[in-house]
C-alpha cells in the first residue's frame, strides 16, 4: 500500500500533536503478527484518535487513545500509519 502524502507514521509526531490511526503494517521486522494484536488490542485501530503525551530522546512515546495511555517502543509506533490533525 502507497501512503499519501498527508499519511505518515506514529513515530514522527511530535509530544503534543494528535492524529487518527489510519492502519498498522501487516507484517513488523520485530515481532510481526503479536505487535499488531497488541497495538489493536490496546486501541491502535483505523479510525481511533490518538494525541502523543511526550517523547523521550531515543525512547519510547507516551501516547493517548481514549482515556488510556500507553508506551510505545519507537518501532511499534512506527507501524501505526497516520493522519496528522
Amino acid at each position: 500500500m502507497t501512503l499519501a502524502p498527508s499519511l505518515t507514521t506514529l513515530d514522527s509526531l511530535k509530544a503534543g500533536q494528535s492524529a487518527t490511526v489510519i492502519h498498522l503494517a501487516p507484517h513488523a521486522q520485530q515481532g510481526g503478527v503479536d505487535v499488531q494484536r497488541r497495538l489493536m488490542e490496546l486501541g491502535f485501530v483505523p479510525g481511533e484518535r490518538i494525541r502523543v503525551l511526550k517523547r523521550v530522546l531515543g525512547g519510547p512515546l507516551a501516547v493517548k487513545v481514549g482515556q488510556s495511555t500507553f508506551a510505545l517502543r519507537r518501532f511499534e509506533a512506527a507501524l501505526v500509519s497516520i493522519q496528522p490533525e
